[in-house]
């Protein structure tokens, strides 16, 4: 029974200290200025540093294409509305992700359809039929 006891107050403690290591006070931030200044700066000078750059995908597989879709997706049609889609028909053809929900056999209706460019992970097309 002690060592339930003294088992429950080192858990007790660990996760006390775990939480306040998640505090955003415990953390270093730049704040809205430097964020607006960075914002100005990349508008004004494209040479700058950019792992953007044109030539290789950001978005290197489905898996983050389709997480990407539906982080958009569900804001905008619900997210029950675009699971109800799933499985969906996902392409990668000349480095853009086109992604379109699918409905059942013998439904009507309309579903989603996202372009997405691999290299700038620009959202280059979003629409739902009826």
């Amino acid at each position: 029974m002690i060592n339930l006891k003294a088992l429950l107050v080192i858990l007790i403690i660990t996760i006390s200290f775990t939480a306040l290591a998640q505090r955003k006070d415990s953390r270093h931030t730049l704040g809205k200025e430097y964020a607006r200044r960075e914002l100005q700066s990349t508008l004004n000078d494209e040479s700058q540093h950019n792992v953007i750059d044109h030539k290789s995908a950001i978005v290197k597989d489905s898996l983050t294409a389709v997480h990407v879709a539906e982080s958009i997706l569900f804001g905008i049609y619900g997210k029950n509305n675009i699971i109800k889609q799933r499985p969906y028909e996902i392409y990668f053809l000349d480095n853009y992700w086109v992604i379109i929900g699918t409905l059942p056999k013998g439904h009507v209706g309309g579903t989603f359809l996202i372009i997405i460019d691999s290299l700038d992970n620009k959202i280059i097309k979003i629409t739902h039929g009826k």
